[in-house]
């Protein structure tokens, strides 16, 4: 047998393995249906900033679209999201010398109930809990969109490592 196929073999064999164990995205994730859906993130906490809920839904899909091969769907989906916002504060986290506050911290709270229809064992309900700190300096009402998207990526990070790469 030559060279080139013994390559071609090998090849074959790979991508028979590959795809023969389910479905795997480019980020290591296993999937185990063809569709999703993520319910609206409601805010239920006691602070609310009203673009809260929307920028957090659309990463998840977003999020689920780039690095799945799953497809988005409006019902009847193999794997659903849904959830809410239950803690967003922020509080002071370091204080100087002459005890004025260096730097303050969001803490969100988001509880995600996950369901897989293909395999019912995979389902959980848990809370994530992330932060960032940022300076005391900083006016928080006009860095507060900024920081959103940077811990919403950060949960979203937190519950596809839990639904999908099982950490």
């Amino acid at each position: 047998m030559s060279i080139k196929k013994i390559h071609i073999l090998f090849l074959a064999a790979g991508l028979f393995l590959l795809t023969g164990c389910g479905f795997y995205s480019h980020t290591g994730a296993s999937v185990d249906g063809k569709t999703f859906s993520v319910g609206y993130i409601n805010n239920v906490a006691s602070i609310v900033m009203p673009t809260f809920s929307q920028t957090l839904t659309e990463r998840f899909k977003t999020k689920f679209i780039n690095e799945t091969t799953l497809k988005l769907a409006q019902e009847n989906a193999d794997i659903r999201f849904s959830g809410k916002i239950i803690n967003y504060s922020t509080a002071p986290v370091a204080v100087q010398g002459n005890q004025t506050n260096a730097s303050n911290r969001l803490t969100v709270t988001i509880e995600i109930t996950y369901e897989n229809t293909k395999d019912s064992k995979k389902n959980f309900t848990q809370q994530f809990t992330n932060f960032i700190d940022f300076s005391a300096s900083e006016n928080f009402t006009s860095i507060e969109s900024d920081l959103v998207n940077k811990i919403s990526d950060i949960l979203v990070q937190d519950v596809f490592n839990k639904a999908f790469i099982d950490w």
